[in-house]
């Protein structure tokens, strides 16, 4: 055997040991990593929980020509078969059971759902009625201010059909077991305003710090934006 291979040959095995070795520790940095916060993997659950959740109801839409109503109760996921006619008896759970998606977040908590009266009761025509939710966020001064929708919604407002929010990992929500979770904080006023709220809803950077406006703050929310949801379903031929 040559001294070029004998080298060639001693180079791919040190080639091999180093990948092996460098594959080791990331699987160890990795599996400690996941070990050591496990409130990020619980968050991304929620993720993709609320992604799911979303794209379910586009899909409804498309099916039924309309989204769903809340759920019928903490321990029955199918929507509520009686019309929702104001926004908070068009505010509680996702029916997960209806729309065939595991309606609970990286916590054990119900999903919360929102949507506008004249989006779940019939079907949503071309001309579709101006939505009714918003979506706040604060600026650095703490003042709130509009992400989705304006103060009083219309045609020409960017409001949403729907909104939906896991309850996160500290205070308030409802558990699987349909059990109302307790608040342990007085100053987290932006949590339990979205607990009551039925139309303006409160997404911000979380927060354990109880002295910021708003208090301690760990809801996940998201949205369907009206555009979206009317393209899919001119898309789909679903518009009425």
């Amino acid at each position: 055997m040559s001294m070029n291979r004998r080298r060639r040959q001693r180079g791919a095995a040190l080639l091999i040991l180093v990948t092996l070795a460098g594959l080791g520790a990331a699987t160890l940095l990795m599996g400690t990593f996941g070990r050591a916060n496990p409130d990020a993997a619980r968050e991304r659950r929620t993720l993709r929980a609320l992604a799911q959740a979303k794209e379910a109801l586009i899909g409804h839409a498309l099916a039924h020509g309309r989204l769903p109503r809340p759920a019928a109760s903490a321990i029955d996921g199918r929507e509520n078969p009686l019309p929702c006619n104001d926004e908070q008896s068009c505010t509680g759970l996702l029916p997960g059971v209806t729309l065939g998606v595991d309606p609970v977040d990286g916590w054990g908590k119900l999903l919360r759902y929102s949507v506008t009266p004249g989006f779940a009761n019939a079907a949503i025509q071309g001309g579709a009625p101006a939505p009714s939710k918003t979506v706040l966020d604060r600026d650095s001064r703490g003042m709130p201010y509009y992400v989705a929708g304006e103060a009083a919604c219309g045609p020409d407002s960017q409001c949403v059909p729907a909104v939906l929010f896991s309850s996160g990992k500290n205070n308030l929500g409802t558990s699987v077991e349909g059990i109302l979770q307790a608040n342990s904080s007085g100053s987290n006023t932006d949590e339990m305003h979205n607990q009551r709220a039925g139309r303006h809803f409160m997404r911000r950077a979380a927060s354990g710090d109880p002295r910021l406006p708003g208090g301690e703050f760990d809801d996940m929310l998201t949205w369907i934006p009206l555009p979206v949801l009317l393209d899919r379903m001119r898309a789909a031929r679903a518009l009425r």
